[in-house]
C-alpha cells in the first residue's frame, strides 16, 4: 500500500488548464482515468488526509504510485479522450457499464452483394445496419416473418445460398415466395439490394409510405377487375399493420429520443434505456454497474452517455444511433459539452434533459420501475456470488498468509500422453472471475526440443518462459510512462503525451500462482522463480487426491474446510487449468496423428495438397493422371507436378483406397484423463501475442 505523498507532483508543476489525468499503480498498470476542468484543483484534491477521502478514493490512491496527465485545448476534448483512455485501460476503479444480457438485434448485412436479414448479437459489424434491440430472438424472428411477405429479402446463411446457386434451385422459402430466389437469378442484385433497402426504411419507421403504395397498388388492380392480385395486396397492407402496430405508440409527436433511467445504492446501480423512435418504443437495455469510484448520479449519468455513444459500432439505422434527445434522470455535471460532443456525433444539434411533464414524464417513470425491476432482479442473482467470491480471496489470503487478497490468479497444468504431445496452459483469474482473454498455452520442448522428462522439468521450464517473458517485458516495454522511472525504479509523476500504445500484456505478475499438483511441482516451481530473481509472488500447489494446498518449502501442507469458499475457488482455478491443458494436448495429439500421403512431398503445403484432392477427388485418381493435368491444377508448376507423381509412385506411398488418402489413427487414452470434459466440446483458444503457443 503507497502512500500518496510519495508519489505527489510538485505544486507548480500540475497546470491550472483543462485535460485528462491516469493514476497507474506500481507495475505501471492503470488504475484510473479522470477528467477535470483544471487539473491542479482536481488533482490537489486528491493528496489531502486520507481521513477525508472517500474510501473508495482511499483505496484508489493508495493503489497507485504515480499520476500523469495530458493537458487538451477544450472540455469537450477532454470528456472524448477520456472515454477513449477508459475504453483502452480498462482501469479498476473506473465505473464500468455491462450489459446485463447479450441483447439480440435485427440485422441487415447492406455492404454484402446480395443483403441478408438475420438475428445478430455481439460486436457490429461496417457496412450492416441495426435495429433494436431486442428483447428475445423471437421477437425479431416473428417480426421477420411477417415482413417476408412484403419484403421478401434473403435470410439464409452463405452456405445454403451457395449451394442454391449451384443446384439452380431455391430453398423452401424461395417456393412459398417468402424470399425473392436472387440465387436462381429470379431478381437481378440491383432489385434485390434495393428490396432490403425498403425494409431497412420501413424498421427505420418509414410505414406510411409503404402503406399507401400498397393501397394504391391495390385499388389499381381492382379497378382492372385484376382481383387475385388485389387480395394479395390487401393481404400484404395488412401484414405492414399488423407488424406496425407491434410498436404502441407512446409518444404521439412523432419524437426520437432515448429515455435513460437510474436506481441503485452507494454500491452499485441499475440503468434502463428505452430506445423511442418515430414516437414508438424501438428496443430497450439495461446495465448494472458497481460504484468502484465514488461519483454522484450526475457525474454517472455523464459516463453512461459516454459510454452508450462514444462507440463507433453504432450503425446507422440502429438505435445506437445519437438521437434528437437524450431524456436523463439528472443533468451531467458539464451538460453543455456534454451537448456539445453528442452534437458532434450526430452532426445536427441534440439536447440533454430531464423530462419535466406529460407524456415524455411519464414514459420516464416507467423506465425508471424498469430499473428498479433489474436492481432487484440483479441482487437476487449475485448477491451470494458477489459475497462469496470476496469471501474466497479473504480465506485464501488468511490461510496462505499474504499480505493482500489475491485479486490475480495464475494456475499452471501440463497434459501429456506418455511423454508425447506435451502442452501446458496458464489460466488468469481476476477478483475471483475467470479472465479468459488472458489464458495462454505453451508447447513444452525441453532441453533438447523433444520434450521434458517428467512434469516437474515441464513445470520448471513453463514458470521460467512465463517469468521471463514478464521480466524482458517490465524492461524493455514499449509504453513511454513506463520507462519514465527515478533511480530507484519508482514510478515517476509527471506531464506527458497522449499515449497511442496498448499496455503491455506481461508488464506486471500475478499475486498469487498456483500449480496442479503436490511438492515437486511446488518446488519445481519455487525453483524457476529463485532462479530468475522473483521473490515478491506467493506461490502454491492444490493436490488432487486430498486436495491439500502445498506451499514452498513446507513439510506439510495447509488444510482448508472443504466447505471453505477459498478451496471451492483454487479448485474452480485448477480444473480450468486442466481443462485447458487437456485442449490444447488433444489438439496437438490429433493433429500429429493425421497423416497424408501427400506431406512427405516437398514444397507442397496444405493448401496445394486440398487443391489437388478437390481437383481430383482421391489420391487414388491422382496417382493415375500425368505430369500435365496434374500442372495444370492452380499453385501448381510442371516441377511440383513430377515431385507429386514421384512420391506416390515410390516406395513409400502407401496404396490408397478410392477416397482421399487421409488416415486419422485412435489415438491412446490420456494421461491426464478428464472425466467431466466433454468429448469434442469447443473451448476458446485466444490469440498469443505474447509468443508462447509454439507450433
Amino acid at each position: 500500500m503507497a502512500d500518496p505523498a510519495t508519489y505527489r507532483p510538485a505544486p507548480g508543476e500540475i497546470p491550472d488548464a483543462p485535460g485528462v489525468y491516469r493514476f497507474r499503480d506500481e507495475h505501471g498498470r492503470v488504475v484510473y482515468v479522470g477528467k477535470a476542468k483544471s487539473l491542479r484543483s482536481r488533482l490537489n484534491s486528491y493528496f489531502q488526509d486520507l481521513a477525508a477521502l472517500h474510501p473508495r478514493t482511499q483505496q484508489m490512491v493508495t493503489t497507485a504510485a504515480s499520476v500523469q496527465w495530458t493537458v487538451v485545448g477544450t472540455e469537450v476534448e477532454a470528456l472524448a479522450l477520456e472515454y477513449s483512455w477508459i475504453k483502452e485501460f480498462d482501469p479498476r476503479f473506473n465505473v464500468k457499464y455491462r450489459d446485463d444480457k447479450s441483447y439480440p438485434y435485427l440485422a441487415v448485412t447492406m455492404a454484402d452483394e446480395v443483403p441478408r436479414v438475420q438475428v445478430m448479437r455481439g460486436a457490429r459489424r461496417k457496412g450492416t445496419r441495426y435495429f433494436g434491440p431486442y428483447a428475445h430472438a423471437w421477437a425479431i424472428r416473428e417480426t421477420v416473418d411477417l415482413l417476408l411477405r412484403v419484403f421478401p429479402v434473403r435470410t439464409c446463411s452463405a452456405g445454403v445460398f451457395k449451394r442454391a446457386r449451384q443446384q439452380g434451385r431455391p430453398c423452401l422459402l424461395g417456393y412459398i415466395d417468402k424470399c425473392s430466389a436472387p440465387c436462381v437469378g429470379r431478381i437481378s442484385t440491383d432489385d434485390h439490394h434495393r428490396l432490403a433497402q425498403d425494409f431497412c426504411d420501413f424498421m427505420a419507421g418509414d410505414t406510411a409510405r409503404f402503406t399507401r403504395r400498397l393501397t394504391a397498388a391495390m385499388k389499381e388492380a381492382a379497378a382492372e377487375l385484376d382481383y387475385e392480385r388485389a387480395a394479395r395486396l390487401r393481404d400484404d397492407v395488412a401484414t405492414l399493420q399488423k407488424a406496425t402496430e407491434r410498436n404502441a405508440v407512446v409518444l404521439p409527436d412523432g419524437t426520437d429520443a432515448d429515455v435513460f433511467a437510474l436506481a441503485g445504492d452507494e454500491l452499485e446501480a441499475a440503468v434502463q434505456v428505452f430506445h423511442v423512435r418515430d414516437g414508438r418504443i424501438r428496443g430497450q437495455r439495461g446495465w448494472v454497474v458497481e460504484k468502484v469510484e465514488d461519483l454522484q448520479d450526475a457525474d454517472l449519468v455523464e459516463h453512461l452517455l459516454q459510454q452508450v455513444y462514444g462507440s463507433e459500432d453504432g450503425g446507422d439505422g440502429g438505435t445506437g444511433a445519437v438521437p434528437r434527445e437524450v431524456l436523463v434522470p439528472v443533468l451531467p455535471t458539464d451538460v453543455e459539452q456534454v451537448q456539445t460532443w453528442l452534437s458532434g456525433l450526430r452532426g445536427s444539434r441534440v439536447q440533454v434533459r430531464v423530462p419535466q411533464r406529460g407524456d415524455k414524464r411519464e414514459l420516464a417513470a416507467t423506465v425508471h420501475r424498469n430499473a428498479e425491476h433489474a436492481l432487484v432482479l440483479h441482487r437476487t442473482r449475485r448477491a451470494g456470488d458477489l459475497t462469496s467470491r470476496s469471501q474466497a480471496l479473504r480465506e485464501i489470503q488468511e490461510a496462505l498468509d499474504l499480505p493482500t487478497a489475491p485479486l490475480r490468479i495464475e494456475c499452471y497444468d501440463v497434459s501429456h500422453n506418455q511423454g508425447t504431445y506435451q502442452s501446458a496452459s496458464m489460466v488468469v483469474f481476476e477478483d475471483g472471475l475467470a479472465r479468459k482473454s488472458e489464458y495462454r498455452l505453451f508447447s513444452v520442448r525441453g532441453p533438447e526440443g523433444q520434450g521434458a522428462r517428467d512434469d516437474t522439468a515441464a513445470m520448471h521450464e513453463v514458470i521460467t518462459r512465463r517469468f521471463r517473458r514478464y521480466l524482458a517485458d517490465r524492461a524493455q516495454s514499449n509504453d513511454l510512462e513506463l520507462a519514465d522511472v527515478d533511480e530507484d525504479d519508482a514510478p515517476r509523476s509527471g506531464p506527458v503525451d497522449e499515449a497511442t500504445g496498448r499496455p503491455v500484456r506481461f508488464a506486471y505478475p500475478p499475486n498469487l500462482v498456483v500449480v496442479d499438483g503436490g511438492p515437486p511441482q511446488v518446488a519445481a516451481a519455487a525453483a524457476a522463480l529463485a532462479e530468475l530473481g522473483i521473490d515478491d509472488v506467493a506461490l502454491c500447489g492444490l493436490a488432487k487426491r486430498l486436495e491439500e494446498v502445498w506451499l514452498p518449502g513446507e513439510d506439510y501442507p495447509v488444510v482448508l474446510q472443504r466447505t471453505s469458499e477459498g478451496l471451492y475457488l483454487l479448485q474452480r482455478v485448477r480444473d480450468e487449468a486442466h481443462r485447458f491443458a487437456i485442449t490444447a494436448h488433444r489438439r496437438r495429439r490429433s493433429k500429429g496423428m493425421t497423416v497424408s500421403a501427400l506431406d512427405d512431398v516437398p514444397g507442397l503445403g496444405p493448401a496445394r495438397q486440398a487443391a489437388l484432392l478437390k481437383h481430383f477427388g482421391s489420391v487414388k485418381r491422382l496417382r493415375a493422371a500425368s505430369v500435365e493435368e496434374v500442372a495444370s491444377v492452380r499453385g501448381m508448376g510442371r516441377r511440383t507436378a513430377e515431385a507429386v507423381l514421384a512420391a506416390l509412385a515410390g516406395p513409400s506411398a502407401a496404396p490408397a483406397a478410392d477416397g482421399p488418402s487421409d488416415q486419422h489413427v485412435d489415438p491412446p487414452a490420456d494421461l491426464h484423463a478428464d472425466p467431466d470434459a466433454v468429448p469434442g466440446a469447443p473451448s476458446r483458444v485466444d490469440a498469443d501475442p505474447a509468443g508462447m503457443l509454439e507450433a
